[in-house]
């Protein structure tokens, strides 16, 4: 469906005046439009757009490529409609890929819940340490942390989220607080080797500003929960999810740092897959999934510290 998903590209791309426009249509940057562009133009050896600093224009393959490719999407969508008619109540199987930590304690709940609801649905929860690709993976459905990764998926914010810095009080009374980014430097912080992040660079911001910080320490794990534990049990700082450690901070377990230094691109998303515009059992769960954290709220009292106030 990878012609699909371009011809779908195109058609938005080819109805905006700039691709600064076209990348705020769609929900990304300008650069991965261009990008994006390039690529589908290297793939079909014409080009279909020109560009200049102020405005688009269609070539004459563009202008053929949008209308038929418009035309070919209408065709699809007029062929769904009539699969789905009558079909309307979600059913089938679903397969959904989220993080081992966050699936287990939040989606896998949402699973059991949802099948309740909509009993003709079969789904399989696959939980990994690294997201993977829908398409490439045969998945229905993933959760992900960040930012969608790109424009060949359809996505949905499901619920807001923060990263914080937090350590046990038994850590900081060992080695005190850190009273600014730049001092986590001199702190023993357990990283998290995940995804094809640097895992030994923070990224952190207040809001107005973002600073990179590199950090390191005498643990580290591929596994978020683990890392949880072991600063748990005092062994350094760490950077987690809110949803993860909000329980941690209201019992006074763990205790955030450097308020209002937050990490960046925590909001949680759904994404599917183009082809699953219309399915009614993915569409239902993302809709079910976004209600259920709705209703759902995410302390924001976590007792953090100032500097030499270690609890």
């Amino acid at each position: 469906m990878k012609n699909a998903s371009d011809l779908l590209f195109f058609s938005t791309l080819a109805r905006q005046p700039s691709l600064a426009a076209a990348a705020q249509e769609l929900g990304v940057t300008a650069p991965a439009v261009s990008r994006r562009l390039a690529a589908l133009e290297a793939r079909l050896g014409v080009r279909l757009l020109n560009r200049t600093t102020r405005r688009l224009s269609l070539t004459a393959e563009g202008e053929r490529y949008r209308e038929d490719g418009e035309r070919i999407l209408r065709d699809i969508e007029s062929l769904e409609r009539s699969l789905c008619a009558g079909h309307d109540v979600p059913s089938g199987l679903l397969r959904i890929n989220a993080s081992f930590g966050f699936g287990r304690r939040h989606v896998a709940p949402a699973v059991s819940a949802f099948a309740r609801r909509w009993p003709d649905v079969d789904v399989v929860l696959h939980l990994t340490d690294r997201p993977l690709d829908p398409e490439t993976h045969g998945m229905d459905l993933c959760i992900r942390f960040g930012p969608p990764p790109d424009i060949h998926v359809l996505a949905r914010c499901i619920a807001h989220n923060r990263r914080l810095p937090c350590a046990a009080p038994s850590y900081l009374a060992a080695h005190g607080v850190p009273g600014t980014p730049q001092a986590l430097r001199a702190h023993r912080c357990i990283v998290i080797r995940e995804n094809d992040d640097s895992f030994s660079t923070w990224t952190l911001s207040d809001g107005a500003r973002t600073v990179k910080v590199k950090v390191g320490g005498p643990l580290g794990a591929n596994h978020g929960e683990v890392a949880t534990d072991w600063a748990l049990d005092g062994h350094g700082i760490v950077l987690r999810s809110e949803w993860d450690v909000a329980p941690l901070l209201r019992d006074g377990r763990l205790v955030r740092l450097l308020d209002p230094w937050v990490g960046t691109g925590a909001d949680i998303h759904a994404i599917w897959p183009i082809h699953h515009r219309r399915s009614a059992r993915v569409l239902a769960f993302v809709d079910f999934l976004a209600g259920r954290f709705s209703g759902r709220s995410v302390a924001h009292s976590t007792g953090s510290l100032e500097p030499g106030n270690p609890r």
